[in-house]
């Protein structure tokens, strides 16, 4: 087999062998701890720019499946783990991982330490690096362009170009507006089968064709990078806060919401991905474990009192992890309500979502 590498910004090297594509891709290093769910987590395009490790040592075991795909392609840069399945068993798996990395053209690292990995993230904090395969050695050119690598641009290169439209999988109640920052497609999932229509829409639409399309609510989706960078957007965000329409935001929708409303974001040391965060809600005294995968959180203390409050808290670092609006129908999480493979302890925040548009719409008749 192939050897492959991945090169560190801090000159640290691990050697393994080579899964999917061959070549090199500079990224930024993260990693998961989710135990399963390695599909989603190639297909969330809130991993737009990074290379991801698993710390779950067996991956790939039960294949891929196109039923279980979050977008409409991979988005990793590239894909680190201990052992990678050569032979998977699973009932609706029809494909294998080293198949689907190769067709996606995805650079992948198997068979090195991935704890000694995920402490250097953890103590250092994300970094930077290149993960190549054995004939793509990185010149020194390349490895300065690693270490200057940020990732930027990020909603534009994964947001749809044109609207699209899903029908309601129950008898339809409400219509939605779902701004795709990159969306993962259970959010879509979900409210469909509350008996909403969705119309999935690019991240830049102009406000004002939303509030005057018809639409009952506005679902803010997931998505990468740095929201601070996303200015337009945030600006078109203080126009729907001011319109009183139900908004609901997640993961990025809820970080940029919160900077249109005045707070403020801040990158964090390593991040939260895997799916066993415990988040408290403050106003029900309840902790519920999460799924997560953000690198960036909402500064709490920046949230205006007199405008929104902290709803959620991360109990592990008591990081913000929800904001409601006091005035206006409008609330966020950080984590994924939505997500699959699990957990799908917070899936109630969409009923509350529905709830919000049907008090809206019975207020107005």
């Amino acid at each position: 087999m192939k050897k492959a590498y991945l090169l560190l910004a801090d000159g640290t090297l691990f050697e393994g062998v080579s899964v999917g594509a061959e070549g090199a891709s500079i990224a930024e290093i993260v990693f998961n701890t989710g135990m399963a769910g390695y599909q989603e987590v190639l297909t969330d395009p809130s991993y737009y720019g990074q290379s991801v490790c698993m710390t779950y040592p067996l991956i790939g075991n039960y294949g891929l499946n196109a039923d279980d795909f979050e977008s409409r392609k991979c988005w990793v840069s590239g894909f680190i783990m201990r052992e990678a399945c050569d032979y998977p068993s699973n009932w609706r798996c029809d494909r294998s991982l080293d198949a689907y990395l190769k067709k996606e053209g995805i650079v992948g690292l198997a068979g090195i330490d991935t704890r000694r990995l995920t402490r250097i993230l953890r103590n250092s904090g994300v970094m930077n690096g290149i993960l190549y395969s054995e004939g793509h050695e990185p010149d020194e050119a390349m490895i300065e362009q690693m270490k200057a690598y940020k990732v930027t641009g990020a909603v534009k290169a994964v947001t749809i170009s044109e609207p699209q439209v899903y029908p309601a999988t129950t008898e339809q109640k409400h219509r939605v507006a779902l701004l795709d920052f990159g969306v993962k497609r259970n959010i879509q999932r979900e409210l469909c089968a509350r008996g909403c229509e969705v119309t999935v829409m690019p991240a830049y639409t102009d406000p004002q064709a939303i509030l005057d399309g018809g639409y009952d609510g506005v679902m803010l989706s997931n998505g990468p990078g740095d929201p601070s960078e996303n200015t337009e957007i945030i600006e078109n965000l203080k126009v729907l806060i001011g319109s009183g329409m139900p908004i609901f935001g997640i993961c990025l929708g809820h970080q940029l919401l919160a900077l249109a409303i005045g707070a403020q974001t801040r990158k964090m040391k390593f991040g939260h991905r895997g799916v066993n965060h415990p988040v408290k809600d403050l106003a029900k005294d309840r902790t519920y474990i999460t799924s997560q995968n953000h690198g960036y959180a909402v500064v709490g203390d920046s949230v205006n009192p007199e405008i929104a409050r902290v709803s959620h808290i991360n109990i592990n670092d008591n990081s913000c992890e929800g904001i409601e609006h006091i005035n206006a129908p409008i609330f966020t999480v950080q984590y994924h309500p939505e997500v699959k493979p699990g957990p799908q302890d917070t899936a109630y925040l969409f009923d509350q979502f529905v709830s919000l548009m049907d008090e809206k719409k019975g207020g107005a008749q």
